[in-house]
């Protein structure tokens, strides 16, 4: 199915006092391992099935790339709301993170990561042009460039240009 391509300029309207930005991945180390390989990727899929299904559990969205080294760049409402997530029993991932503790870790065939980072809305600057609904502004609120945002410094929300929603003096 195609994606709907919006011409022109267009950035997020984060909404919120920062973001949560969770980026994980898996690196086939040993591709010739691939039932290994497919056993550990086929947990994400199911993640993000319940994720979708449960959108109290605070992720936003996200975005995936696929290749040798997989990763999946997440927004979240909260550094809690991940890590509640990624500790609830009842959730897709305690049971395959332990899985690959007892099996995998540290044979070298494959190679987990992530990286998390709590970042303030007034250090986001997004800008998106001739883009299907991306990144960010997916997760969040796709809006048109405009007064306010017209340029990288306004949309970083620097402390002499107004924030995005705020009312901007005549």
């Amino acid at each position: 199915m195609a994606q709907e391509i919006f011409p022109g300029r267009f950035t997020a309207d984060i909404g919120r006092e920062s973001v949560t930005v969770f980026l994980i991945g898996m690196r086939a180390n040993r591709w010739w391992k691939i039932g290994k390989v497919a056993r550990v990727a086929s947990a994400m899929p199911t993640m993000l099935r319940h994720l979708a299904e449960h959108p109290e559990s605070g992720m936003l969205g996200c975005e995936q790339w696929f290749g040798r080294t997989t990763m999946l760049l997440s927004y979240w409402e909260s550094l809690e709301h991940l890590r509640r997530f990624a500790a609830d029993r009842d959730s897709p991932h305690v049971g395959p993170w332990r899985r690959f503790m007892k099996e995998v870790s540290g044979s070298g065939d494959i190679g987990v990561w992530h990286e998390t980072y709590q970042v303030p809305a007034s250090g986001i600057e997004v800008v998106y042009n001739g883009m299907p609904q991306f990144g960010l502004a997916k997760a969040t609120s796709h809006v048109p460039v405009g007064p306010g945002s017209n340029t990288a410094k306004q949309r970083m929300g620097s402390s002499s240009a107004p924030r995005m929603g705020s009312a901007r003096p005549n």
